[in-house]
């Protein structure tokens, strides 16, 4: 996904809230290079607005009515239409945990500060991961509870045995929320190198977000 016309971020906004989704439009139109191209008031809307406009960025409310937000945000992902980025909140812990197998880019509670919403769009946008320090803290702490252990279930995925040594040191820095742009300086590398070994270890491992990748390295004591 690129970034829209004139270099500006396209964005659909999605909640069944007439109100919030006013209000994220102001926020975000405010700020230079970030377009507000569609609106959507429930999941279904939100899917052919991506496959219509093909947003950059779709910010994601996870209760709608009709196609709901972990629906919708799994039909775009699997669509390759957008990026979604998940408005969320402490009280739908198993929804976020249903957003993060869907796909979603990022999390963020959704009384999130104006400027920190922008920056966060801008980076899904770009390709990067977002994730607010309250939310990954929970979702991780039960994401890797819930995993099976090491050598049990079905489901359990092993750290592949062909990655490199960097993309090992690119899945632990993931493991610690790390961006691109950190992970660039940690080890001390371009950012777009690193966003480059970040799609690797996302395919290599599996992977349909940073999010998962992230559970993955955790599990297995990289991070």
């Amino acid at each position: 996904m690129t970034e829209g016309a004139a270099g500006h971020v396209s964005v659909v906004v999605a909640d069944d809230h007439a109100a919030i989704r006013t209000g994220l439009r102001l926020i975000l139109e405010r700020a230079e290079g970030v377009r507000v191209v569609g609106e959507a008031a429930d999941g279904a809307v939100a899917v052919s607005q991506a496959r219509a406009l093909r947003p950059d960025v779709v910010l994601m409310d996870l209760r709608m009515p009709g196609t709901d937000g972990i629906s919708a945000t799994r039909q775009i992902v699997d669509e390759g239409t957008s990026q979604v980025l998940v408005l969320t909140s402490f009280d739908v812990d198993e929804l976020v945990h249903g957003a993060l197998e869907a796909g979603a880019s990022g999390f963020l509670l959704k009384n999130v500060e104006p400027d920190a919403l922008v920056d966060a769009v801008r980076r899904v946008a770009a390709g990067d991961g977002v994730l607010a320090p309250e939310v990954t803290r929970r979702v991780l702490r039960e994401l890797v509870r819930r995993a099976p252990a090491a050598g049990t279930g079905t489901d359990h995925r092993p750290v592949p045995d062909d990655l490199t040594d960097r993309e090992r040191e690119v899945l632990a820095g993931l493991g610690r929320g790390l961006s691109n742009a950190e992970l660039a300086t940690e080890l001390g590398i371009t950012e777009p190198t690193a966003k480059t070994h970040v799609s690797r270890v996302l395919s290599k491992t599996g992977s349909r977000s940073r999010m998962q990748a992230a559970v993955l390295a955790r599990r297995h004591g990289l991070a």
